[in-house]
């Protein structure tokens, strides 16, 4: 429970976490972790059913904050689907609009100096800025319109 106090988790990272904790204390105690599978299930259920665990609380928390960082829809669901999210509710949750995708995609360019915001050539980086915003999984369109952008109208507009 102090886990959970301390961070917001998936069912899934929860029972992980969990049976993490179970293996270190069998190791010392010389126990056999595998009989302790369905208490771990039993407690995660628990923890489901009670409100404390909620996966789509969970989801829409991390992808709105991961937003703000600048992270593509696709890095969303990436980051979510590693952390045990079911792929349906991380796409649901990644979703967002092409003005969402494009704020994002700002912010990444911002973050990362790149486009208007270099502080170097700007024609000699664009493939490399362009790279770079296609790595983070922003669409090539979006790149484009951020890397040539002028810059000093999306400062105004943030």
């Amino acid at each position: 429970m102090y886990y959970l106090e301390r961070y917001s988790a998936p069912a899934a990272q929860l029972r992980r976490v969990l049976a993490r904790k179970v293996a270190v204390s069998c190791r010392f105690h010389g126990d056999d972790p595998t009989g302790f599978s369905a208490m771990l299930d039993d407690v995660v259920a628990r923890c489901v059913s009670s409100g404390l665990v909620d996966d789509r609380r969970f989801a829409e928390a991390r992808a709105a904050s991961l937003r703000r960082k600048g992270q593509s829809s696709r890095a969303v669901a990436a980051r979510l689907a590693a952390k045990g999210v079911t792929r349906d509710l991380a796409e649901q949750a990644s979703s967002n609009s092409a003005e969402d995708e494009m704020a994002a995609a700002r912010i990444a360019a911002r973050r990362k100096r790149l486009g208007p915001w270099s502080r170097g050539d700007r024609a000699a980086n664009r493939q490399k800025d362009l790279a770079a915003l296609a790595r983070a999984g922003f669409a090539m369109t979006i790149a484009r319109a951020i890397i040539d952008s002028a810059g000093d109208e999306e400062e105004a507009s943030s």
